[in-house]
């Protein structure tokens, strides 16, 4: 018999829309969550409409965008600026224990569906709000992208060389690492306390404060002794000799040796034991450039052949291409393929990243939803009879499947 998927029975009402809440809501999904995405009777969530999309599927349910974020996951559509649409949230929020949204503060309370509102309905509902600056402060109704937060923070000023711009991240860390997450993490958390007390509460998720977060060790350092950190010259960020990314003769690899074990299997593997005791030296140094020479004669491949037989923290700098097809994406089951209706193949999609080792994740539980495909289900769930689900749709209040009629882009 099949152990029940670790958070069965959990049921989530996702208001949000694009990355940060998307993502939140995927992990707790791939655990076997009911999450069901609250869109609106227009286009619903903005990157169901981003190209690429896959032949043959429903546009609505087909970008790739849309897919990466939304498997597992419900839809129903909602007009909550109409009175009917708002009750049909409230009833829903009646049997919920997460409500997950990602507008500016203020917003959910002017539609008349905020936090004190909702917790009428449901002592026991956990809220989360992912926004860019929190519920209160000065920034708290700016409007703001993953670059803004990380410029106001500290982390883009930090990234780059000594005399060289800031430089952005590839991947959205404010986003995904101090909004989706740090949200993933506040929800589990209020949940657990809800077990003891019955009583939810709200969950301020700011991505400027769950990105700051990330600094701890500089932070830390700096509020302690006054010494401000510079670019480029940061000891994990390129500062130092052993620990820096090189380029070899056909691209780059890195060099991870900070502890002396390692960074001594380096110097005895290339045969410069002079360089023993420069393990910390700075870029621009003359262990830096001889450093510099000795990777520059070999390529990617023979420094990776090296790495397999000195222990020193060596790896090479792989494409995004040569990264999803290597044998470690495999391993790990990272790239996974998920059915989805009217495709010609099964989509590919990044895996779980937590593997729990008696109720792991399943990627693969159901395909994205179309907009509105589960609208009458959901109604029907929480209590609505057919004749007011079709009263409802007659109104405008909800909206049902909307295959190609809404089209659009989501960055009108």
């Amino acid at each position: 018999m099949t152990a029940p998927a670790a958070l069965d029975g959990l049921k989530v009402l996702d208001l949000t829309r694009l990355l940060p809440g998307g993502f939140c809501s995927l992990l707790l999904a791939d655990f076997g969550a009911d999450v069901v995405k609250v869109e609106d009777t227009g286009m619903g969530d903005y990157v169901r409409w981003a190209p690429p999309h896959y032949e043959g599927a429903e546009v609505s349910a087909s970008s790739a965008l849309f897919l990466s974020l939304n498997r597992g996951k419900r839809s129903i559509r909602i007009d909550l600026k109409s009175a009917a649409g708002k009750d049909v949230l409230l009833r829903l929020v009646r049997s919920a224990d997460v409500l997950l949204e990602g507008f500016r503060p203020g917003v959910m309370d002017r539609l008349g569906v905020g936090y004190e509102r909702l917790r009428e309905e449901n002592r026991g509902l956990v809220y989360c709000a992912i926004t860019g600056y929190g519920q209160d402060g000065p920034n708290r109704v700016r409007s703001g992208h993953d670059m803004n937060y990380l410029g106001l923070n500290g982390i883009l000023g930090l990234t780059g060389e000594v005399d060289g711009p800031p430089i952005s991240a590839s991947a959205q860390i404010a986003d995904l690492g101090g909004g989706a997450m740090m949200a993933v993490a506040g929800i589990l958390i209020a949940l657990q306390e809800r077990a003891r007390s019955g009583e939810g509460q709200l969950v301020d998720c700011s991505m400027f404060d769950g990105s700051l977060s990330f600094l701890a060790m500089l932070a830390g350092e700096m509020l302690a002794d006054g010494q401000v950190p510079r670019r480029g010259e940061l000891r994990l960020a390129g500062g130092l000799v052993c620990y820096r990314p090189y380029r070899c003769r056909d691209g780059y690899v890195t060099l991870g040796a900070l502890e002396p074990k390692f960074w001594a299997e380096f110097c005895r593997g290339v045969a410069r034991e002079d360089l023993l005791g420069h393990a910390f030296d700075p870029p621009g140094s003359e262990a830096h450039r001889a450093v510099c020479e000795i990777f520059a004669g070999r390529t990617r491949e023979e420094w990776r052949a090296f790495a397999s037989e000195h222990d020193c923290c060596m790896e090479p700098v792989l494409g995004l291409d040569e990264a999803l097809e290597g044998d470690l994406v495999a391993a790990r089951d990272m790239v996974v393929e998920v059915p989805q209706p009217g495709a010609e193949r099964p989509v590919r999609l990044l895996g779980v990243p937590i593997k729990l080792s008696r109720t792991p994740g399943d990627p693969r539980r159901a395909p994205g939803p179309g907009l509105g495909q589960h609208t009458r289900d959901v109604l029907a769930e929480a209590g609505y009879p057919p004749e007011e689900i079709d009263a409802l749709h007659e109104t405008g209040a909800v909206a049902g499947p909307a295959g190609e009629t809404v089209a659009g882009s989501f960055m009108a």
